[in-house]
């Protein structure tokens, strides 16, 4: 065997496996590492007070979402009924029970909150996660639900957390029926997280372009489909953006580029020495005064909806 025919050999096996990988990739990226609940609430449990959800009154049902996929969800209901209502939605690999920080926090300020399974989450079906493409419909019929759901509803919000904040971003394309947006840590746009991390390990950016061209063959998904950046664009929702100095999976930058992107009334607040996901841990009273401080301006007549 000659010298150019085993170099073309050489070629050939290296295009081989660097296809393999972006094939690998594409599922790696799109899979769902989740969370058993009993897993998620020892976590919360060991973290913070959960024993008051126990006592709580609380609903459970499930929905169906636009393309048939069922949702689990439960309302913990406010003893004191003002009709103040938020859907909190919660992180990747996580459960509605890493929504249990912020419900108290909002069960304090007199709202009923709605937790649920994220599409391929808790009690809900296996799925691949599509990072706000498919979720963000999910959120849409669950406002949808709820609105239809409880006639005594006179403010309706929704927050989220890391993928659930994304997700809470990205359903204002559909400019829901809702009076505020609270997002915590959430990315603006996938690929630039993914970036991000990849880059401390010297994965070379092409490699998730390959990804991309495998995800569109396998899932029908691409990366320009999870950038909730771009359903702020011409929003006039109020938001308040939360954000973790220290957060090192989504970098602070993405909270700002949030901020940027929307048109109506905003906020951002940054929680210094706070890593991903762990601003309300790290200072609750904090926490609460912002959301009630935002909650204040946000609902008055005269903000935009």
């Amino acid at each position: 065997m000659n010298a150019p025919t085993i170099i073309l050999i050489i070629i050939a096996i290296i295009a081989v496996l660097i296809l393999l990988a972006g094939w690998v990739l594409s599922g790696f990226i799109t899979r769902i590492r989740r969370q058993s609940l009993d897993e998620a609430r020892a976590w919360q449990a060991e973290r913070y007070d959960i024993s008051w959800y126990d006592a709580a009154e609380k609903r459970s049902y499930k929905i169906n979402s636009f393309d048939g996929y069922e949702l689990f969800v439960q309302l913990i209901v406010n003893p004191a009924h003002t009709g103040k209502y938020v859907i909190i939605s919660h992180g990747y690999t996580d459960n509605r029970y890493g929504a249990l920080k912020y419900a108290r926090i909002y069960l304090d300020l007199g709202y009923s909150a709605i937790i649920y399974d994220l599409r391929g989450h808790g009690e809900n079906e296996p799925s691949r996660c599509t990072y706000t493409a498919k979720e963000r419909k999910d959120l849409r019929d669950l406002i949808k639900d709820t609105r239809k759901r409880y006639d005594d509803i006179e403010v309706l919000g929704i927050h989220g957390e890391s993928l659930g904040g994304s997700v809470s971003a990205a359903v204002l394309n559909y400019q829901p029926d809702i009076d505020f947006v609270v997002t915590d840590c959430a990315f603006s746009e996938l690929r630039k997280v993914l970036e991000d991390g990849y880059r401390a390990y010297r994965i070379p950016s092409f490699m998730l372009s390959l990804a991309d061209f495998f995800m569109k063959l396998r899932f029908k998904l691409s990366f320009k489909d999870m950038r909730p950046v771009d359903s702020l664009i011409g929003n006039r929702k109020p938001l308040l953006v939360i954000h973790g100095e220290a957060d090192s999976l989504i970098l602070p930058y993405h909270a700002e580029a949030l901020v940027q992107a929307t048109e109506g009334y905003k906020d951002m607040r940054l929680f210094p020495g706070a890593r991903h996901a762990e601003s309300v841990l790290s200072d609750p009273d904090r926490y609460k005064a912002c959301l009630e401080e935002f909650l204040g301006i946000a609902l008055k007549p005269d903000e935009g909806k």
